[in-house]
């Protein structure tokens, strides 16, 4: 039988831009769209311009960052990108494979179509095909990369953009195969640390996955020998990164009906600006705010059940996620994402402003969340959330979402990733401008790579 870096190497050398289901051409300008949209609001923020001027330290180049006057190299624009559509932590998820797949994949694929002078047709199917690699390779782990502190989308970005960059470098399947090898020694471990101290390097992840994998394709193209055993050998990614979840590992769902079941299609936008984890009960909170009137002063309790995996990374510490130091640490507590969508019956981005997070009465309220493992939960397929709210007078009020906004089988509809857009993008560009880039993004297939790059410069 075939190794899994073979099945996928195969697949990503065969596949042409007609062999993609329209639907999931079409998705993929969506997923494109959203990510540029977040890349333009990222620009208005402290963490990209502190991230461009450490990337500038190597001087400029031909590619470009998104939003921004300067050119990078190639490799350190797909760094600079991928902080930008990933910096707001509103960027896409495959759910299943817990990866934020476009962060890294477009990332490289915008730069690396550019460098090679490639079509958006050539651009389209090599950032598809990145997407079903990360989206299979991220559900073998079954959150297991996860809940062993790691970022999964940092740890397999290498793999996906070793075949993205690989495909438009023209490799053939057996470079392909030695691609995914190299990037085995180029994927980045990802260390969850940074959401015990609120810091600023889950942004890093996608980009650096990018650059990693770029490197490994083309140490391949340069007949460099990689290993071929990358999923299953006795040093295999799983077995070195998942730890004691190895056993849950499923390696069969890298493969599974690949070319007739498209993974890049059921890829999640996110409608709110925060870690997927917390959505459900945010959006369980706006909804008992806007059907009951209630009052914090007569609120005894607030339960909020969330997937018990999700503990980990949105609950605990709880005495540090009661108390956001930083927007990013507020992106990550289910106890300001409760209190805040009760308060103000939404939870955008303006929520995670300080005056927002440090405001008293959101702490107040805050204080009186308690979490508990949901018993309903079908993580990863679906990451459900409900609250209940226990009053003074001993009333309770309560309300699921059970299948989360956005989730494949609950998505968002174009009109809705549109108006996602246009405000995100209205950040940091004309109204005009903005509209321009949409239909240049829509019509990505019948431009180059090269002009879609520059209708996205600064």
């Amino acid at each position: 039988m075939a190794f899994v870096s073979e099945t996928l190497a195969q697949f990503v050398h065969q596949l042409r831009f007609d062999d993609i289901p329209e639907a999931a051409r079409e998705r993929a300008k969506d997923l494109m769209l959203d990510a540029i949209g977040i890349a333009f609001a990222s620009t208005q923020f402290e963490f990209a311009r502190k991230a461009m001027a450490g990337l500038s330290f190597f001087g400029a180049g031909e590619r470009a960052v998104i939003g921004m006057r300067e050119r990078l190299a190639l490799r350190d624009a797909a760094v600079m990108n991928g902080v930008l559509i990933h910096g707001l932590d509103y960027d896409d998820t495959h759910l299943e494979g817990v990866v934020h797949a476009s962060a890294s994949c477009f990332s490289c694929a915008f730069g690396m179509a550019a460098e090679v002078n490639a079509t958006g047709r050539d651009l389209i199917t090599a950032y598809v095909a990145g997407l079903e690699a990360i989206a299979r390779i991220g559900m073998v782990a079954k959150g297991g990369l996860h809940l062993n502190g790691l970022h999964p989308t940092g740890t397999m970005a290498a793999f996906a953009s070793a075949l993205i960059a690989g495909k438009l470098m023209g490799l053939d399947a057996e470079q392909l195969v030695m691609a995914q090898g190299n990037a085995l020694s180029t994927s980045a471990s990802s260390s969850r640390q940074y959401s015990q101290e609120g810091a600023w390097t889950k942004r890093l992840h996608p980009g650096w996955g990018a650059a990693a994998g770029i490197t490994a394709a083309a140490m391949a193209r340069g007949g460099f020998v990689g290993p071929r055993q990358v999923y299953e050998g006795d040093y295999n990614i799983y077995r070195t990164h998942t730890g004691k979840l190895y056993e849950q590992c499923d390696l069969a769902l890298a493969t599974k009906d690949l070319g007739s079941v498209w993974e890049s299609a059921r890829v999640a936008i996110k409608p709110i600006p925060a870690c997927h984890l917390v959505h459900s009960c945010s959006d369980a909170a706006v909804a008992l705010a806007n059907a009951h009137a209630i009052d914090p002063s007569q609120v005894k309790s607030i339960r909020a059940l969330i997937p018990e995996q999700a503990i980990p990374i949105v609950c605990e510490p709880a005495e540090k996620r009661r108390r956001p130091v930083s927007s990013y640490a507020a992106q990550f507590s289910i106890y300001h994402a409760v209190a805040a969508s009760l308060l103000r019956k939404k939870f955008g981005l303006a929520e995670m402003e300080p005056e927002v997070y440090n405001d008293p009465r959101i702490l107040a309220l805050g204080d009186k969340v308690t979490y508990a493992a949901d018993p309903k939960s079908e993580y990863p397929k679906y990451l459900s959330g409900e609250v209940v709210i226990t009053l003074n007078d001993g009333r309770e009020l309560r309300h699921r979402e059970h299948i989360n906004r956005g989730a494949a089988d609950r998505p968002i509809v174009r009109e809705d990733i549109v108006v996602k857009y246009l405000d995100n993008a209205q950040m940091a560009i004309s109204k005009a401008r903005a509209g321009a880039v949409r239909d240049t993004v829509f019509a990505a297939d019948r431009h180059t790579a090269r002009e879609l790059e520059a209708a996205l410069t600064g």
